[in-house]
């Protein structure tokens, strides 16, 4: 039927026959693309779409287009013989062979970079591209200054510096490893504690001119406040520096804000008294602005935490800035060494 229907159009049995012959050849031709393709790049592709959850964001991932990801998985797919990735409307769902490809693709892709890094012999100095998060005052006002300095020193190595106070997706975002202030919550990440923030009352003069005199820490609660909503709403706590004791008491807000930048500077203006990170405020201390109240009674220092995923292998320009941040992050102003239990 096929050929009296292209016989019905003009081509003739001659026709018919360079046609077929043209057929086989482009799927030859296909095949053999198939299996010349860089598996490496096949592989990555695969990891990036089910990391991202998307084709298109894989595509800006990879710096290529949504149809040469498509493509790309397409090609693998034809390679091992079977559907990797089923998609719907709204959503992508890796199918049983598709679970264990994407498996051992992140294994070996692990391997490869590994194996790349082993027998190169630049491999000890930082190049390449790093993606790094860190809190977006802690990373603008503290960490800027040395992070230009370790890129002056290491030519070769490109930062994607995103400052963002929410925590991040570490696959789907493609982030190498992030600054951490507070508490982790997540089992599967590695966290290395690497110094702490201590936080004090502030309170500009003009307020504590104006309110009945301060006799115990518990008078605190007297004054009109500012909570910085990240760590506290309601109530604040206080321990004793130098002895086992703690005070708590409760407050009315005047105002609120998850911008620690809001909350020095509406206590400069002698809006309320406000607990805040000592290095935000060491200036304003320095030059009078802000006064610390009963600076002998503070809340528990919040711990700072580099943290990335786990892995079999971390490349070289990785390993070099997790050192890098090690060391620079307890000389940084207004930080403590970290304290660990024992």
């Amino acid at each position: 039927m096929p050929a009296n229907g292209l016989h019905a159009k003009g081509l003739g049995i001659t026709g018919v026959v360079a046609w077929l012959a043209q057929l086989l050849y482009v799927i030859s031709m296909s095949k053999a693309e198939i299996f010349s393709v860089d598996r490496i790049e096949l592989l990555q592709t695969l990891v990036r779409i089910v990391e991202t959850g998307s084709f298109s964001a894989a595509a800006r991932q990879l710096g290529t287009s949504q149809p040469t990801v498509s493509r790309r998985l397409r090609s693998l797919e034809q390679l091992l013989d079977c559907r990797l990735l089923l998609r719907t409307t709204h959503q992508l769902k890796l199918t049983d062979e598709g679970e264990r490809c994407y498996q051992r693709a992140r294994q070996l892709l692990q391997d490869w970079q590994a194996l790349t890094d082993d027998l190169n012999v630049r491999s000890a100095t930082p190049s390449g591209s790093l993606r790094v998060r860190a809190p977006h005052a802690f990373g603008r006002e503290q960490l800027l200054a040395p992070l230009l300095a370790y890129l002056a020193q290491w030519p070769e190595l490109h930062i994607d510096w995103s400052l963002n106070d929410q925590a991040p997706d570490f696959l789907a975002e493609q982030v190498d490893c992030a600054i951490h202030v507070g508490p982790v919550t997540d089992p599967s990440l590695v966290a290395v504690l690497l110094a702490e923030v201590p936080r004090l009352v502030v309170a500009a003069p003009a307020l504590l001119a104006a309110s009945p005199p301060l006799q115990q820490v518990g008078d605190l609660a007297q004054l009109p406040w500012l909570a910085f909503s990240t760590y506290y709403r309601r109530e604040v706590c206080l321990n004793r520096l130098d002895q086992a004791e703690t005070v708590r008491f409760a407050i009315k807000p005047r105002l609120s804000s998850d911008n620690l930048y809001v909350i020095r500077d509406a206590a400069k203006a002698g809006l309320g008294a406000a607990l805040v990170s000592r290095w935000v405020v060491s200036q304003e201390l320095e030059n009078g602005a802000l006064q610390a109240v009963f600076p002998q009674w503070q809340a528990s220092p919040l711990p700072v935490y580099l943290v990335y995923p786990y892995a079999r292998y971390y490349p070289a320009r990785l390993r070099h800035f997790m050192q890098f941040i090690r060391e620079v992050m307890p000389q940084i102003a207004g930080l403590q060494p970290r304290h660990t239990a024992g």
